[in-house]
């Protein structure tokens, strides 16, 4: 590390130890801002203490309207497999999202599910119950997105009636929420039976029954809601944000996209597929900074990483992969281990291991003795922790997100990746929240194969056998930054 970078974080440290007083989260709230000094000069909020208790009262917002996102469509359409996806996705690039499930709720309430009859629309009594289950939900809506900070709620349900979104939309307009509609039209009647299959028969109102009993008392519930059903119309509708998806993508139609979240929601929905594929994600073989227990750097595999990388090319010849494409990093490490597959593959920046700043190549004692607060205050929330001129896993998640949209396009694919990106990669299919996302265990030298199922992601872990160094850094107990101070 250069003298002038050194004399940087010192500098940096001792201004922090002399005049902020921080506790848990706060201080990263400080850090992030690269112009923190002079704004707390300016407005006084060193003097004294800045507490968790600031900081949570200042939460970092994309938006400061809520957007009310609705599904519309008759049952076995793919909503819920929707409204999943996309709270999975808006809560990984820090979109505080929530999905609230009227069907969850009309479970609660009967307990017993006895059959189709209950959809019926001449069914007073079932159309009272299904109604009073929309408003709870909905009023668990407005707690989260009015009380407890939401940005986003997702709203699953059929909302096949034009009486029922107007409804849904002047509970918007009196919250001050924004509504996009997500409507899934599918008329293939392959797609309907295999959605009903794989997702349907699973579901708690069929748990008694046989599979044939189940598979005709649901055809019969559909049959309940298409005599009432009224579609988004480009006409009557014009007015209304909206994305209808016909035939699981297929084709779309995008009306009136108002703002940027709206806009993300769009994006993404019109790169996932349902084709049956498998992800595989591995890190690069062991390296020569590995094997010194050093972090970053870009150095070249050590034997065992070149002996590791033969066995990963015996073990995708026996997979048999499918038209399989291989993506790596542009770091030395990853490449090497891809040339020694014999195959083709994509080099992408965006897969780069996360940058450590002034920390490059640098042991974790080493950081611990040279820079104690900037250890500490990594320790008290290493999602948020940004490295001096280097990034944190909360940019690397922004990083990657082209990764993530381009994975969803694809069907079967080996990463290479570095131990924190494959982190990020793992806590987005694995629906894991930014708390849990820098501890999780990415050992060297073990492939992992993700195959998308229903409602989120099958995971088998495979190791190839081959010795290295072990470089997981647990979680931390009884972290005090005053004390490295």
């Amino acid at each position: 590390m250069s003298a002038n970078a050194e004399r940087w974080v010192c500098a940096r440290s001792r201004r922090l130890s002399r005049f902020i007083h921080l506790t848990g989260r706060a201080a990263l709230s400080v850090l992030r801002s690269p112009s923190w000094e002079k704004e707390a000069f300016k407005t006084g909020t060193m003097r004294g203490s800045y507490t968790l208790r600031n900081a949570q009262e200042r939460p970092v917002c994309m938006t400061n309207c809520p957007t009310l996102i609705v599904t519309v469509g008759l049952p076995a359409r793919g909503k819920t497999y929707i409204s999943k996806k996309l709270t999975r996705y808006l809560n990984w690039i820090g979109v505080p999202t929530k999905e609230f499930n009227v069907g969850q709720y009309r479970r609660e309430c009967l307990k017993i599910y006895k059959s189709f009859e209950f959809f019926r629309p001449d069914n007073e009594e079932g159309l009272k119950i299904r109604r009073q289950c929309a408003l709870s939900a909905l009023n668990d809506v407005r707690q989260y997105l009015s009380v407890e900070g939401g940005q986003v709620a997702v709203f699953d349900a059929t909302n096949t009636t034009r009486d029922r979104r107007k409804t849904i939309i002047m509970f918007a307009e009196q919250n001050g929420y924004r509504v996009f509609f997500v409507e899934s039209v599918c008329e293939d009647p392959e797609v309907i039976a295999q959605n009903i299959v794989q997702v349907k028969l699973g579901n708690p109102d069929y748990i008694d029954c046989n599979s044939d009993e189940a598979i005709k008392d649901f055809m019969k519930r559909i049959k309940c809601y298409e005599s009432s059903y009224q579609p988004l119309d480009e006409v009557l509708d014009r007015d209304l944000s909206y994305i209808k998806i016909m035939d699981v993508g297929r084709r779309y139609l995008v009306n009136r996209v108002v703002d940027h979240v709206q806009s993300r929601i769009v994006y993404y929905l019109m790169n996932i597929h349902i084709t049956p594929r498998s992800i595989y994600l591995c890190r690069h073989g062991e390296s020569d900074l590995n094997i010194k227990g050093r972090i970053g750097g870009d150095s070249g595999l050590s034997d065992r990483g070149k002996e590791f990388a033969k066995r990963l090319r015996n073990f995708l010849q026996e997979q048999n992969i499918k038209n399989l494409k291989v993506w790596t990093s542009q770091m030395k490490r990853t490449i090497q281990t891809a040339e020694i597959l014999g195959v083709s593959y994509e080099q992408w920046k965006s897969l780069n291991e996360i940058d450590a700043g002034v920390c490059e190549e640098m042991m974790y004692e080493e950081i611990q003795e040279r820079y104690p607060l900037e250890f500490a205050l990594r320790d008290q929330d290493k999602y948020r922790y940004r490295y001096p001129k280097g990034e944190s896993y909360e940019d690397l998640v922004q990083r990657l997100e082209p990764v993530i949209m381009e994975l969803e396009r694809q069907e079967n694919v080996l990463v290479i990746c570095h131990q924190a990106v494959l982190r990020c990669l793992l806590a987005y299919f694995l629906d894991k929240t930014a708390d849990e996302l820098p501890y999780l265990k990415c050992p060297l030298h073990t492939v992992l194969k993700l195959t998308p199922v229903a409602y989120g992601c099958e995971v088998e872990s495979f190791c190839l056998s081959v010795d290295a160094v072990n470089t997981q850094r647990d979680r931390p107990e009884n972290v005090n930054v005053l004390l490295s101070c």
